[in-house]
């Protein structure tokens, strides 16, 4: 398919080619023509997708004529290492330098970002906060603002830049919106539901490559916090006949002491810590004696400082956290020989992003388990009541601090954790 598709400019379409980019992206194709038609648009792509060419090229499509008072373009980014990437896209396609084009982030002073706006400014690529700075000293214009884009909004929510982004949306109000994202979640949705139009078009392209490795059987826990996932295991966990040898790994040891204590230590030497912090903590030093203790039943393991650990024969592989490197979750879940084994992963709306990387590093998508009915629902912005003397305590099985689950997690032809795992071990195991 060639350029023409996305009917742009003669001199734009030079630049594309020139650049090497001889065929659109869908993300191109299927956004270029809505933004341009003056849309709301919100696209969901992975990295790679072509989601910053698509804004550039949209960007100098419809500003047309440059050189007037006020910018007319607001791109908003994460950080100062997007805003290079975007100015290089920017210089890139715009070809004799038609539009006047300025980065801001903290690494400048702020008198001189003020000075170089006051000089004229046709697309200003900033860092939500530095944005906001020179709006409130009234150095950054937005009456003229056209095009509003909300560049890797998952970043933006993840680095807690909501309020600037939605204080910079709504001052420019005449404008047109657009976000990119790598996901959508609750707390994106957040952001950016105060001022999207209600006609606002939603675009995905999911790029899924190519199967790089046999991998275990994998499941996918999408829940709002940390401590939801703690009473997420431990209801998991509380099947003993399934969840009979299990691993579950942290990111820090400060966290598996957590893990370690949250659980209620009723038989001795059922649950334990990988190289505990403190020595009164029941632990291994080699994993070898856990595999061979039949009363061992769970391992905490955590990341940090962490050297190859043999896993093998063990039947179920938890991620409470998302390591930082993807590399070694990866490396835990590429199946080795006919081995059963169950690899399931736990997810906050901040942590799909690096579930999105996995996915992509591995070519395929984790099967999206429904939550169990009975799981408590952790409201971490809900603060608890205190019960006033002589009031009898209020049930709070189903209170405030239960929800519905999210319309992604009702998957009913999704099997839980459990039921999936009795399936993969009803012959194995011998249950009913």
């Amino acid at each position: 398919m060639s350029l023409d598709k996305l009917k742009l400019s003669k001199p734009l379409v030079a630049a594309m080619t020139d650049a090497g980019f001889l065929t659109p992206k869908e993300i191109q194709i299927r956004t270029m023509s809505r933004i341009l038609g003056g849309q709301d648009v919100i696209a969901v792509g992975p990295e790679g997708s072509g989601k910053t060419t698509t804004y550039v090229l949209a960007t100098l499509m419809k500003l047309k004529y440059a050189f007037e008072e006020a910018p007319r373009a607001l791109i908003l980014v994460p950080d100062a290492e997007h805003v290079d990437h975007v100015l290089e896209q920017f210089k890139l396609l715009n070809r004799n330098n038609t539009f006047r084009i300025l980065g801001i982030d903290s690494r400048g002073a702020v008198d001189t970002q003020m000075n170089e706006i006051t000089d004229g400014v046709d697309i200003i690529v900033a860092v939500p906060d530095r944005a906001r700075a020179l709006y409130l000293k009234l150095a950054l214009n937005t009456n003229k603002i056209q095009l509003f884009i909300v560049d890797n909004a998952e970043l933006i929510v993840k680095k807690g830049l909501q309020l600037p982004v939605v204080e910079l949306a709504n001052s420019a109000y005449k404008s047109q919106h657009v976000v990119f994202t790598e996901v959508m979640h609750e707390k994106l949705n957040h952001m950016i539901s105060p001022f999207m139009k209600d006609s606002t078009t939603t675009i995905e392209v999911d790029e899924i490559g190519e199967k790089q490795a046999e991998v275990y059987q994998q499941m996918l826990y999408q829940v709002p916090n940390f401590r939801t996932k703690l009473n997420l295991l431990t209801l998991l966990l509380n099947d003993t006949e399934v969840f009979d040898k299990v691993v579950v790994f942290v990111n820090t040891r400060l966290t598996a002491q957590t893990v370690y204590k949250n659980f209620n230590h009723t038989k001795e030497n059922e649950i334990s810590i990988y190289r505990s912090l403190f020595f009164d903590d029941k632990g291994y030093d080699d994993i070898e004696d856990f595999k061979d203790n039949p009363e061992a039943r769970v391992l905490i393991v955590a990341n940090e400082n962490l050297e190859e650990l043999d896993i093998q024969g063990i039947p179920f592989i938890l991620h409470l956290e998302l390591p930082e490197q993807k590399e070694t979750l990866i490396q835990r879940i590429v199946k080795h020989g006919d081995e059963d084994v169950v690899a399931i992963t736990f997810s906050t709306d901040i942590e799909l992003i690096e579930v999105k990387k996995i996915e992509q590093a591995i070519g395929q998508k984790l099967a999206v388990m429904e939550l169990p009915e009975d799981l408590k629902v952790v409201d971490a912005a809900a603060k608890p009541k205190k019960k006033k003397s002589g009031e009898e305590e209020e049930d709070t099985d189903r209170g405030a601090a239960f929800h519905d689950k999210k319309a992604s997690n009702l998957k009913n032809y999704n099997y839980s954790a459990g039921t999936k795992a009795k399936m993969t071990y009803k012959n194995k195991k011998g249950l009913s």
